[in-house]
């Protein structure tokens, strides 16, 4: 078994991967010195990660499409958690803003996390008829 290192580059990412697959398979134990060296090393992998290669979460309205994709949700299922599916459709066209009932609701009965959802983001463009 290696001593731990830090992860300084790809090299060393590599490293690290190959020193927790086999824990994959096999998960080691809480409390012994292996079931410690996986939880360091990846949380050193997780670190080097974050870091080289962060992954931005998505804005909030496609970050409710995709919730409701992976449950099964429709539209009017979000209708009837917003009162209403027209209310619904202004959201998910971005033609309404979420308010922070909106928000509550999805993160308390859908359990989305509220921080992801009050990000800004823009509205669709208002189309105006010109006489």
């Amino acid at each position: 078994m290696d001593t731990i290192r830090a992860i300084r580059n790809n090299d060393d990412l590599a490293w690290a991967i190959a020193e927790v697959s086999p824990y994959f398979d096999n998960p080691p134990e809480r409390g012994t010195p292996e079931g410690e060296r996986f939880d360091i090393l990846a949380a050193l992998i997780e670190a080097y990660e974050d870091t080289h290669y962060p992954i931005d979460a998505p804005e909030p309205v496609e970050l409710i499409r995709s919730h409701m994709e992976m449950t099964g949700r429709t539209q009017s299922d979000l209708g009837a958690l917003f009162g209403s599916r027209s209310r619904a459709s202004e959201v998910l066209n971005k033609k309404r803003a979420l308010t922070v009932d909106m928000i509550y609701k999805l993160h308390k009965e859908w359990g989305i996390p509220a921080d992801c959802l009050v990000k800004p983001y823009h509205l669709a463009a208002q189309q105006r008829d010109v006489a």
